[in-house]
């Protein structure tokens, strides 16, 4: 029996994805989470085998929560929960390190096959989502796009990346990713030099241009 941690913002959901489990001999619920941050310091201490993740969290999105997760708990298989099914989530989930992508509408016999999948070493995609990617693959529309500018970018590059275009503040994303204030700043220097903005609206801009976040809306103008 495997251990599952599940991590969701919404109480309703995290009871309805704990009934899905029971129903299963093959995992049990090692604990639950409301926010990404929670998430991370469950894993650090308690290192679960184990996440269902929501793509869309307060605070510390599904997508860099993963990211901080394998950073610290490299071995801890994850599972990304989502209600999008658009290409920009999918591919942000996969390269977070995330085994899988399930959309919230898939039947509960879907999410356990994907959880049996990934239990097993394997990964898995919702088949909406594959069949969607298998289709641009065969127009060739995957070989013809152009490169974003965001792809000069490193993982924790973006990490900030996506916080700065949610609203975060310096002091709020190093207190999410612990970080000191001045490597946040420097990060932020260093990509507004690689993607050749120079402030942090122009960053903001082309991170929400390029879909890298619409999990979490920002409460207000960007700030230092």
């Amino acid at each position: 029996m495997l251990d599952i941690l599940i991590v969701d913002d919404h109480k309703i959901m995290r009871d309805g994805l704990k009934a899905i489990l029971r129903e299963s001999p093959d995992f049990r619920v090692a604990g639950e989470a409301e926010t990404g941050e929670a998430a991370v310091q469950f894993c650090k201490h308690l290192r679960p085998p184990m996440v269902l993740m929501d793509i869309s969290l307060p605070g510390l999105n599904g997508i860099d929560a993963t990211v901080e997760i394998l950073r610290h708990v490299p071995e801890t298989r994850i599972v990304i929960l989502s209600m999008y099914d658009d290409e920009q989530s999918v591919i942000s989930a996969i390269r977070s390190g995330a085994r899988a992508f399930v959309l919230k509408k898939a039947s509960s016999n879907e999410l356990l096959d994907a959880l049996r999948t990934v239990a097993r070493g394997g990964s898995y995609l919702s088949s909406q989502v594959s069949d969607r990617l298998l289709a641009r693959i065969q127009r060739g529309d995957l070989d013809t796009h152009d490169r974003s500018p965001l792809e000069a970018l490193s993982p924790r590059e973006l990490q900030v990346l996506r916080l700065v275009a949610e609203g975060k503040t310096s002091k709020d994303i190093a207190a999410l990713l612990d970080l000191g204030l001045q490597t946040v700043r420097s990060y932020r220097k260093t990509m507004m030099k690689k993607l050749g903005v120079n402030n942090v609206a122009g960053l903001t801009q082309l991170a929400l241009a390029a879909g890298l976040t619409h999990w979490n809306k920002p409460d207000g103008a960007p700030t230092t």
